[in-house]
């Protein structure tokens, strides 16, 4: 029976000690790679072991294809071949791709083994002393101006009535302008973490009332964020 492992990339290139070792044990069980981005998961394997075998590895690349690479993907595990799908940074399946490839994975019946390693959602929900019983990932808000203050407005409303926290996450160079809605189109006493570059030298995760952000406001342009509200 083939077996299919969810292994971790860190969020940050300087921290490879956010990695277990034993992620290369669980690669070296594997015949093929579904990854995410296949550049940046042979430099990820490499700093982990410069002398890791990359080139033996049948590879595919998920991104913006994992429902084309489907087919592949159930023919090898057919073939009782075991498969890594590797993120490009965090955890498969949460906020990025390997989903589809999971579900259809769990509709054979074949195993699927979750390794350890850094999720920005869970290390910035810890740190941010929001509830942390009670909370639910949103991914990206709205684009469109409007709507992106119409989901905002909804999120601390439904925050506030269930005393929950809100996760949500937005392309780096667009950081700046959500804020700047957040702060423009919620309460004063909503909390607000921002949680930047989680792991890395320079990492951040900071909760302040709306009122006291407005008065320092970070600068967020094309830095890794992550943003938590609480009413």
């Amino acid at each position: 029976m083939a077996t299919v492992y969810l292994i971790p990339n860190y969020l940050a290139e300087n921290a490879k000690e956010t990695i277990p070792a034993y992620i290369l044990t669980a690669m070296a069980d594997c015949q093929v790679i579904f990854a995410e981005n296949e550049r940046t998961v042979r430099r990820f394997l490499k700093s982990m072991d410069p002398s890791f075998p990359i080139d033996i590895y049948e590879w595919h690349t998920i991104h913006k294809a994992e429902q084309e690479v489907m087919s592949d993907f159930c023919d090898r595990l057919k073939a009782k071949k075991n498969i890594a799908i590797v993120s490009e940074a965090g955890c498969p399946g949460v906020a990025d791709p390997g989903q589809l490839l999971v579900e259809a994975a769990q509709k054979m019946n074949v195993t699927v083994k979750p390794l350890v390693g850094p999720s920005s959602i869970l290390l910035a929900l810890m740190a941010s002393g929001l509830n942390g019983q009670s909370f639910e990932f949103l991914g990206y808000l709205p684009i469109d101006n409007g709507e992106r203050i119409k989901k905002i407005k909804e999120l601390e409303s439904s925050s506030q009535k269930n005393q929950s926290t809100k996760i949500f996450i937005e392309t780096p160079y667009r950081n700046n302008q959500l804020l700047d809605g957040l702060l423009q189109h919620c309460q004063p006493g909503t909390k607000i973490c921002i949680g930047k570059n989680i792991t890395g030298t320079d990492e951040s995760i900071v909760t302040r009332t709306v009122s006291a952000w407005k008065k320092e406001k970070p600068e967020l342009h094309k830095v890794p964020v992550i943003f938590l509200l609480q009413a």
